[in-house]
């Protein structure tokens, strides 16, 4: 495909993408979802294998179309996500392109040239929904590279079998830091080590709760009331099950961060040094934007300045589903629905009544 022309090219065949196209073809805009990944799922098929939502099922729905209840699980699976997903795209026969990976967008006169590992199109706009799973993020501790056993990410992270009878040191107090940290209790002398006391949200508080407590402050924001501080005024961690229970019997005590990394593992802030096979890194990501670069948008901090999900200096993109900064909660299945919503409805105005690509 040499030289192909459509009204929109969306960038990423996960959630995000998707949520744009089903608003997209509401809209009747001509349009093609270009999807790096070889089958449908996007991050959620790379997950490790206990990976669960922390919302149950109605509240982890894209627009349209409710993820049904999955039988015996309140929050459901990896795996319930990625069937759903897959159904969503073949139920709207949202035009998916797989596997492409773009390489590039640049300027093309009117036009938006979005260049591929199998063609370039020409497109009026771009939405980029690629997300963060693609860019792990580990932070530069010292001796990091001295360190002689196994370093891992939430993302290469699989089952506890893999440290069965191992000394493992898990980093990060979050959701993921905690999630596998107890997935790894009684299989692995586990320490999970957290750079500040970890916050557990009350127990029934869940995705739902965390979706609307966002979208309120993002509404306060726009109002131009106080900052309520959103989602972090209530903590950092959901006591999903797993986590409740090894958090409950006692098995889920974190201790501060260590100060630097040695050859044999940790050295603690009191000078001792714990012999480790591995340390599983649950410190977060970053927006994936490699193919953005060309644009040359992000300011010193690497940041792209928006206003909602459209780029300051680049009306013709739009970015959807990398955290709050592009829609509240819109890196959650139930949170890209409206940023979609809009990123669509904002592009279809620009487009105007009638209009239709070229060649």
């Amino acid at each position: 495909m040499t030289g192909t022309r459509t009204q929109v090219v969306v960038v990423g065949g996960g959630q995000a993408g998707l949520a744009a196209g089903y608003h997209l073809r509401r809209l009747g805009v001509d349009f093609v979802i270009l999807d790096a990944q070889s089958t449908p799922g996007g991050a959620w098929q790379h997950g490790w294998d206990t990976l669960h939502l922390f919302s149950p099922a109605p509240y982890s729905s894209l627009p349209g179309r409710p993820m049904p209840h999955q039988p015996g699980q309140v929050y459901p699976d990896a795996a319930h996500v990625v069937a759903y997903l897959s159904d969503y795209e073949k139920r709207y026969e949202l035009p998916v392109q797989r596997p492409v990976l773009v390489q590039g967008i640049h300027r093309d006169g009117p036009l938006l040239q979005v260049r591929t590992d199998s063609g370039t199109w020409s497109a009026h706009a771009v939405i980029s929904a690629t997300g963060t799973w693609w860019r792990p993020f580990v932070p530069a501790v010292p001796g990091r590279r001295l360190f002689e056993g196994r370093h891992l990410h939430t993302v290469t992270y699989r089952a506890p079998a893999d440290f069965a009878g191992q000394r493992v040191i898990v980093v990060g107090g979050g959701n993921s830091g905690a999630q596998i940290a107890a997935d790894l209790t009684g299989h692995a002398d586990v320490t999970w080590a957290t750079a500040r006391p970890p916050r557990f949200l009350a127990d029934d508080i869940d995705g739902r709760a965390l979706f609307d407590t966002a979208t309120a402050r993002r509404r306060a924001l726009d109002n131009g009331q106080a900052d309520t501080a959103g989602v972090a005024a209530l903590g950092d961690i959901v006591a999903v099950p797993p986590v409740r229970a090894a958090r409950d019997a006692g098995l889920l005590n974190a201790v501060p961060m260590f100060t630097r990394l040695t050859a044999p593992g940790p050295q603690w802030p009191d000078g001792s040094i714990t012999r480790t096979d591995a340390v599983i890194w649950c410190t977060g990501f970053r927006p994936a934007l490699a193919h953005l670069a060309p644009l040359h948008l992000r300011d010193r901090h690497g940041r792209i300045a928006t206003t909602g999900t459209r780029a300051l200096d680049e009306p013709r993109l739009h970015l959807l589903g990398y955290g709050d900064w592009t829609g509240p909660a819109s890196a959650t299945l139930i949170g890209v629905g409206r940023p979609a919503r809009e990123a669509a409805r904002e592009i279809k105005a620009i487009l105007g009544p009638g209009h239709r690509p070229q060649g």
